[in-house]
């Protein structure tokens, strides 16, 4: 019975996406499943039984994951490998590997392994293509108090954000005077507030307005990975590496923005800050430093007070980065800009797709008012863009809304006009239930991470409601 369940499982095992290896405690390869062999271009018969460096000969008893672990009894999570096969495809993944005990000794060691190649080599070209571009740029050496634009700094100024409350006149004012200095700004706000529209308008406002912008997501990329993007490589430092600037050397002189910037491993920031704190920096495998001279200015999407609290960030770095704060408002906590953002993006959209809308219904007005906007102005622009694609028309009305908005009014109005429309609680929350998780997930396009993340839920659960509910 033991054997037939411990086959079913390496069945269901053989099915999962990320490649996944077991090896003995010789070193030898005794599972393997499809993924793997997809990633390496090994057929399973001929991997099963061999040692796994004799099967990866370009990896060693310090480089392999694997033998780490089995080394050193300690598992490792979420690091970088590189390797070539046996067709000479330069290979890149971000392993966990454990080592499996047993009565106190280590008998072999298991890894789970997720190909980031395509990733990694994306993100490089990007970094070519702007150490080309920044290169060809600096040829043309513009004067300090030149009056020409450089095509590839910031692109928004202050007086691209829109709105008149006494909060964002607030943003706007801090925004300047940020400006006049070279300190770190960490700028806190959810998703959609406009924290890089804040940011590229104190780039343009600065004296580093000619010289390079360049923003990474730090949430966006692999931790490895991640390093060598901002500081660089140089040659022979891992299995690929070539002599590559890092973003860092491609914004010297002027901003380099790092959004999300809790979501970096705290590895890294160790490594962030001694570059913060010297003004030099290491390219991953370099024996030497270079100088470099470029603002930070960093963004969270969390409040400022809760990020040390949550242990997201280091303190010595949080206090470094946080020079100069502030907080970006959520929408509905100016809501007083509504009317206005609605009149720019009704604007922008008309003259986008060619349409001919002047204003809002009175009642689409108080729908907007009411409604809480957990996609901030990012939010209220799609939904502007949406009702302007799909429609013709002079006014925007409540019928041309997307289903979000449509439960607003139009519950308390069944409830008020008649009583005999009530349902039984629980069937009436299941309905309301399943319309909002239907919205959220055709609003991703029916992907149900997204889907989970929008409606902060985990992903097992929707899934069980999905299942329950019968929306899928």
């Amino acid at each position: 019975m033991e054997r037939k369940f411990f086959n079913a499982l390496l069945k269901a095992i053989d099915h999962i996406d990320d490649g996944i290896h077991i090896i003995d405690a010789s070193g030898k390869i005794i599972y393997y499943n499809q993924a793997a062999k997809q990633l390496d271009e090994i057929d399973v018969e001929k991997a099963i039984g061999r040692h796994i460096l004799e099967v990866y000969p370009s990896l060693s008893l310090e480089t392999s994951t694997l033998l780490q672990v089995m080394r050193t009894c300690k598992p490792m999570y979420n690091v970088e490998q590189n390797f070539t096969n046996y067709k000479g495809d330069k290979i890149s993944t971000v392993n966990t590997s454990l080592p499996i005990m047993y009565n106190n000794k280590v008998v072999g060691a298991v890894e789970i392994s997720k190909n980031i190649t395509a990733v990694k080599e994306l993100s490089e070209k990007i970094v070519k293509l702007q150490n080309e571009l920044y290169a060809r740029q600096n040829k043309l050496s513009l004067p300090d108090n030149s009056d020409v634009k450089n095509k590839n700094t910031a692109d928004y100024t202050f007086l691209d954000i829109i709105g008149h409350s006494k909060e964002m006149q607030k943003i706007k004012s801090l925004g300047l005077k940020a400006s006049e200095s070279d300190s770190p700004v960490l700028i806190s706000g959810a998703t959609g507030t406009g924290k890089e529209l804040v940011v590229q308008s104190i780039h343009n406002s600065s004296k580093r307005k000619n010289h390079p912008f360049i923003a990474q997501n730090c949430a966006a990329l692999p931790n490895n990975l991640l390093e060598s993007i901002l500081f660089g490589s140089v040659k022979g430092s891992f299995t690929g590496a070539e002599n590559r600037a890092g973003l860092f050397e491609l914004a010297n002189g002027g901003t380099l923005f790092l959004d999300e910037i809790n979501s970096m491993p705290v590895e890294l920031q160790a490594k962030l800050l001694r570059v913060l704190q010297d003004g030099r920096l290491r390219r991953v495998g370099a024996s030497t430093t270079v100088d470099i001279d470029v603002r930070i200015v960093s963004a969270i999407n969390v409040p400022l007070h809760k990020v040390l609290d949550l242990g997201q960030l280091r303190s010595d770095l949080f206090y470094r980065l946080s020079v100069i704060s502030f907080e970006i408002p959520s929408l509905k906590e100016r809501v007083q800009d509504i009317p206005v953002l609605v009149d720019y993006f009704i604007k922008k959209y008309n003259e986008k797709c060619n349409k001919f809308f002047s204003n809002i219904s009175n009642e689409v007005l108080k729908i907007f008012m009411d409604y809480d906007w957990p996609g901030n102005v990012r939010e209220l622009e799609h939904t502007i863009e949406s009702v302007i694609s799909l429609y013709d028309g002079e006014v925007i009305r409540e019928e041309h809304l997307p289903f979000q908005f449509k439960h607003i009014h139009n519950n308390k109005r069944d409830i008020n006009i008649d009583s005999n429309s009530i349902r039984p609680l629980d069937v009436s929350l299941q309905s309301y239930e399943r319309e909002i998780i239907a919205s959220a997930l055709e609003k991703v396009d029916y992907n149900i991470s997204k889907a989970a993340k929008l409606l902060n839920v985990p992903r097992q659960t929707l899934q069980y409601k999905i299942k329950k509910l019968e929306i899928m």
